[in-house]
Parts: structure tokens; C-alpha cells; sequence
């Protein structure tokens, strides 16, 4: 009987730390965002230092025949 209560323990440990897990990743993203997203409302109030690609490198790629 007790190694039924070990294996539910271990159990319920394991999906508590993947619950956590899951979480913190989609904490970290909502983090991410909120960080890119002041960015680029910091870099709008100076359209100066907004970068354009050249030319050839914004043309897509054609595939090798």
C-alpha cells in the first residue's frame, strides 16, 4: 500500500512541475512581447532609425533548377 501513495506522490509531483514548466514558458513569452512591443514603440518616435533591407535582399529567393 505504500508504494501505491509513493507512485501517486511522484505522480502528481511530476505533472506540478510540468504544469510549472508550461507556466513559466508562456509567462516568459507574454514577458517577450511586452519587451518587443515597447521597442518598437520607442524606435516609431524616431523614423530615422528605421532600417530598410536592400532591394536584393527583400526580392524572394528562386529555388535552383
Amino acid at each position: 500500500m505504500a508504494r501505491h501513495y509513493e507512485d501517486s506522490t511522484s505522480t502528481v509531483k511530476t505533472r506540478r512541475q510540468q504544469e510549472d514548466q508550461r507556466r513559466m514558458a508562456f509567462r516568459r513569452a507574454i514577458e517577450d512581447r511586452c519587451d518587443q512591443r515597447q521597442l518598437l514603440q520607442s524606435i516609431s518616435d524616431y523614423p530615422e532609425l528605421h532600417w530598410q533591407a536592400p532591394a536584393a535582399a527583400q526580392r524572394s529567393v528562386q529555388p535552383a533548377r
